[in-house]
């Protein structure tokens, strides 16, 4: 079908493009220009154990929720602000800080219960412990005999 040039070659692709470019930005109004940087995390794998690091800055401890269910971890760190517009501080011209969730799954397997996870917040730096499963043992390969 052809289309007037009075609307170019992509009509569609322009009008959905702003719906489109407003939906990937919703997560920014949540933590500003930088949400696609949250949440940054290093998986690092030894003989025994695996060592997960995920940065978290400016969440405390009573901020992050682990949960363990059907072999998936799910880290969720949730903060609030207060509603205070003045305080000791002043009034508030600019907020750049704003209230809301950030969430990542992981598989670890079904082998693994919440005591084997180990936690640790520092610096803004969430660390986890999580041991190997047992790899489990492949059977022998045996030979089926044939009567007849």
């Amino acid at each position: 079908m052809l289309m007037p040039s009075l609307f170019g070659e992509n009509l569609f692709d322009e009008f959905f493009g702003d719906l489109d470019r407003e939906m990937r930005h919703m997560d920014r109004r949540l933590y500003g220009k930088n949400a696609a940087r949250e949440m940054k995390t290093d998986v690092r794998e030894h003989e025994d154990h695996y060592e997960v690091d995920i940065d978290l800055p400016g969440f405390t401890k009573d901020d992050i929720t682990l949960e363990l269910e059907n072999g998936y971890l799910t880290v969720t760190a949730a903060k609030g602000l207060d509603k205070d517009e003045t305080t000791k501080k002043g009034t508030v011209i600019r907020r750049e800080r704003y209230a809301g969730t950030l969430q990542r799954s992981f598989y670890v397997g079904d082998g693994l219960t919440e005591a084997d996870i180990k936690a640790k917040l520092e610096n803004g730096v969430l660390s986890l412990s999580l041991p190997k499963a047992e790899a489990k043992k492949l059977p022998e390969k045996k030979t089926i005999m044939i009567e007849g």
